[in-house]
Order: structure tokens, then C-alpha cells, then sequence
């Protein structure tokens, strides 16, 4: 089983940029891809980006495209999100996540960091 731990959540004025981390660790782990989703309070989880792991393919939201980068470091078992341009409504606790077929729903979670956009 992989765990996976955030890192890089603050708060930055609109306009600014973060970058987010996602530390996978565990024994002989396997991993298909690697996503981002964000909660903001009140509203259902939704999806940000992802990553195969092998390939490096990525998917974006619409919400995103052009603003978020993400990226993987195999070696060092990291998946960062380069957040640029923030807008309030970007305000949300992001969690990373992972599966281990294409198929499958995202079945592993890190506790998520919190991203606030000041106006």
C-alpha cells in the first residue's frame, strides 16, 4: 500500500503562485498515475490534474489548463503542481492521490494542504 503525504499549501494573493508536493513512500509500491483534486468548503470534491507514473501523460481540468503544471520525480517518488496565476476561487484543500490500474478509482490519499487566495 502507498502512502502519500502534501506539502506546499499557504496563503498567497491572487495573482501568485505555490507549489505543491506529493511524497509517495511504502514497500515495493506500484502505481499507475497520480492525481490532484481540491475541496473548497461547501462543494463536492472535484479533480485538478494527473499523471501516469510510467509515461508521464497528464490530464488537466478545464479550470486549470494554462495555470497549473504538474509533474513527476520518479526517482524521488514526487509528484509536484506548479499553481500559477491563483484566483480566490482556486481556495480549497488539495489532496493527491493514487491508483494502480487505469481503470480503477483513485484508492489511496494523502490528509490534503490547504490553499488560500486572498482578493
Amino acid at each position: 500500500q502507498v502512502q502519500l503525504a502534501e506539502s506546499g499549501g499557504g496563503l498567497v494573493q491572487a495573482g501568485g503562485s505555490l507549489r505543491l508536493s506529493c511524497a509517495l513512500s511504502g514497500r515495493s509500491f506500484y502505481v499507475y498515475a497520480v492525481g490532484w483534486f481540491r475541496q473548497a468548503p461547501g462543494k463536492e470534491r472535484e479533480f485538478v490534474a494527473s499523471i501516469t507514473w510510467s509515461d508521464g501523460d497528464t490530464s488537466y481540468a478545464d479550470s486549470v489548463k494554462g495555470r497549473f503544471t504538474i509533474s513527476r520525480d520518479n526517482a524521488n517518488n514526487l509528484v509536484s503542481l506548479q499553481v500559477n496565476s491563483l484566483k480566490p476561487e482556486d481556495t480549497a484543500i488539495y489532496y493527491c492521490a493514487s491508483k494502480r490500474r487505469s481503470f480503477q478509482r483513485y484508492d489511496s490519499w494523502g490528509q490534503g494542504t490547504q490553499v488560500t487566495v486572498s482578493s
